[in-house]
């Protein structure tokens, strides 16, 4: 495969941009697909899934080929809803470059400029499709003004749109100054046309604007601007195709691709301004042995294998898809290959080109394909695949950490025996999604993104894996402690037990210890003066006794306890009776040393549009957060925080409502910090725990 003739793009946009119908009108006008799907009908070939069509929303990616004129295109199709917003970015990855979609009724919407700035991460360069231009209420100039002011400045219209006798099937090309009618069935035939009268002064009018904009950037381009001479138009879409792939420069077109128009012009600007592979970066690798050094290599198909993981699907017939982009040579069927991520050797049992949900056999993966592998036993997402003798690791990403997270419990003993196997599976689908059994209260916890993401999930136990489960809001993991020292607590246990005494008596002191010490014992008992054989069973109980507290009986920390004398009975004395009597002293303590509550404290970071900023403020003013810093990033500003745990269920829907979707968030736990009154008192009620 000639690598000129290649393109890997990704298609994103705000939910209820009609993104996915963009993708059926591309893979239609390029033969891929012989009917058009409506997805307002329920049927369509990129969403596939049961809840994709149920919901109208596009929930995973998928991935086809087709080929327009002379050059093949990879498509992925990735999901326009702010909830799956780590599904579009892990597709950023892997693709060269993007088709940017956008409701020509609309502002710029929280979706787009969320997967605009992963773009910018990644440096991806961009193309602008400004669709519905059929809808009522639709404006041009509007949209463009929107991306101007939310994603960049470097926007600018290569197309404008015309309305001839109620019919939007013509179009105008600013570059070469030509307009375009789209004719016969379904608006498959092209005709070139006059530029009408009435619209040529507002055509030259941004044509000016983009040439200008092109001598600033371009000094070879200002000379010739500058002196008045002749720049052909092979000229402008040469620097402009230069812009578009040092990410300066983002061509803006528009269209309708419900009623089939300008598509195909779409297709012709991804083979001009996007780039083939030859036209991105060499792909930046570490070596395993030394994981400080990073090297290059080139984006030949002469050079040694190497490939990467992105992405893993459950499949209930064929176990599972390891989705995997070949960078260079070519993954073979029936080979093996090193996973230099986890040091294995993994065998290719079979390779497959994805069409949606479709699977085709092939023999190869070539350098740059981005197909599936199946029955891959050790390979996860972001897994490096290459050749054993050259072994490398391609750079992976990081996500951020859930926000929210639920318990999930199987409603029966045989959904419980089913229901880790499932959620193990959709693990190793969603490296967002953690799955972990709290230790404290032995609850299976679902840590995930959004809520949205959670319904996803649930429902996909549901049908897909027979898992019936109950889900609710985990507890918060409370600690308690102390604020007061207590010398010399002394406890004495003498009772008949069955047939004999039992007899210990210590005395301690108890005192709070430094934060994240959890608990320090101290023996300054001399050793002559009671059994070695003792010790041991005094400090287990001490520990033993931080785990049912005073409070709200949660476990404690940052405690010192010192052991200072004890007596013992020669006949009666026993292990039994020094750790009740251990135990016993050391509760009796606490109960007058200012026992207090802790609650988890999350260090939290918001970033928000400037326009929703004080909003924001104004409501977590009244949840008890601590605010520490606020500062810009790009266009956003950014505010850093502290705040209970307990304040954080469910705040993502909150805080999406204030900002009308343009807002997100992260946390971390920070520490723990002693509760105010009211919060102990809710959650002794909570507890059955009276006053």
């Amino acid at each position: 495969m000639n690598l000129k003739n290649v393109r890997n793009i990704g298609i994103f946009a705000h939910i209820d941009a009609w993104k996915t119908t963009m993708s059926e009108r591309i893979l239609f006008y390029s033969w891929k697909i012989h009917k058009i799907w409506e997805t307002h009908d329920g049927e369509w070939t990129m969403d596939w899934m049961e809840q994709e069509q149920e919901r109208w929303i596009t929930i995973t990616s998928a991935a086809t080929q087709t080929t327009w004129k002379e050059y093949t295109l990879n498509v992925i199709d990735t999901p326009g809803h702010v909830d799956f917003t780590v599904e579009v970015e892990r597709s950023l990855r892997v693709l060269d470059g993007w088709v940017a979609v956008f409701d020509g009724a609309m502002w710029v919407e929280p979706q787009s400029e969320t997967v605009w700035r992963q773009a910018d991460k990644y440096q991806v360069p961009r193309i602008c499709f400004i669709n519905k231009m059929d809808k009522m209420w639709w404006d041009f100039k509007m949209s463009l003004w929107t991306i101007h002011e939310r994603l960049s400045k470097s926007a600018y219209a290569i197309q404008l749109p015309i309305w001839a006798e109620s019919d939007l099937s013509w179009v105008i090309d600013i570059i070469e100054r030509k307009a375009y009618k789209f004719e016969w069935n379904m608006w498959s035939e092209v005709v070139e046309i006059d530029v009408p009268a009435d619209l040529v002064d507002e055509m030259e009018e941004y044509r000016n604007t983009l040439m200008e904009w092109l001598s600033e950037e371009d000094e070879e381009f200002m000379e010739k601007y500058l002196w008045w001479e002749e720049i052909s138009v092979a000229d402008i879409k040469k620097a402009l195709r230069t812009a578009v792939l040092t990410w300066e420069f983002f061509p803006v077109m528009c269209g309708s691709a419900l009623q089939n128009v300008w598509v195909q012009l779409v297709l012709d600007a991804i083979w001009y301004y996007l780039p083939s592979p030859l036209d991105t970066w060499d792909i930046q690798w570490t070596d395993p042995n030394d994981e400080e050094k990073v090297l290059t290599r080139k984006n030949d198909v002469n050079e040694k294998l190497s490939a990467l993981a992105f992405k893993v699907a459950t499949d209930p017939f064929i176990w599972k898809l390891t989705y995997t982009r070949v960078y260079s040579w070519k993954l073979e069927a029936w080979s093996y290959v090193l996973n230099a991520t986890s040091w294995k050797k993994e065998r290719i049992w079979r390779l497959v080109k994805m069409h949606s949900n479709s699977r085709e056999d092939v023999d190869f993966l070539e350098a740059w394909d981005i197909w599936a592998v199946i029955w891959l036993k050790d390979t996860r997402t972001w897994d490096t695949l290459c050749d054993e003798k050259s072994p490398i690791v391609l750079e992976s990403m990081t996500f951020p950490e859930p926000v929210i997270r639920i318990v999930v419990e199987p409603k029966s003993k045989w959904d419980q025996d089913r229901m880790w196997t499932a959620l193990w599976k959709l693990k190793d689908e969603d490296p967002t999604l953690q799955v972990y059994t709290d230790e404290e209260t032995g609850q299976t916890i679902l840590a995930w993104m959004w809520e949205l993401h959670l319904d996803i999930i649930v429902d996909r136990l549901k049908r897909e894996f027979k898992v019936e489960a109950n889900i609710w809001t985990p507890q918060v993991a409370y600690r308690e402690s102390i604020q007061k020292k207590i010398e010399k607590a002394e406890y004495k246990y003498k009772k008949q037990s069955w047939w004999r005494w039992q007899f210990g008596h210590v005395i301690m002191n108890v005192e709070p210890w430094e934060p994240w010490t959890w608990f320090e014992f101290v023996n300054s008992v001399v050793w002559w003066r009671i059994p070695k054989e003792y010790i041991w069973p005094v400090e287990k109980w001490v520990k033993e006794a931080l785990t049912q507290w005073v409070v709200a009986w949660y476990p404690v920390e940052d405690v010192k306890v010192e052991l200072l004398d004890w007596s013992y009975h020669e006949v009666d004395s026993s292990e039994l009776a020094f750790k009740l009597a251990a135990s016993m002293c050391f509760k009796d303590a606490c109960r007058i040393a200012k026992p207090s509550l802790l609650e988890p404290i999350m260090a939290v970071e918001i970033t928000t549009p400037e326009e929703y900023m004080w909003d924001i403020m104004w409501d977590i003013s009244s949840k008890r957060w601590n605010v520490k810093e606020m500062t810009d990033r790009w266009m956003a500003k950014i505010i850093r925080a502290e705040v209970p745990l307990s304040e954080m269920f469910w705040y993502a829907t909150q805080i999406r409502s204030i900002s009308s979707w343009r807002a997100a968030f992260a946390m971390e736990f920070s520490h723990y910090e002693t509760a105010p009154a009211n919060i102990v008192a809710e959650v002794k009620k909570a507890r059955w725990i009276e006053e």
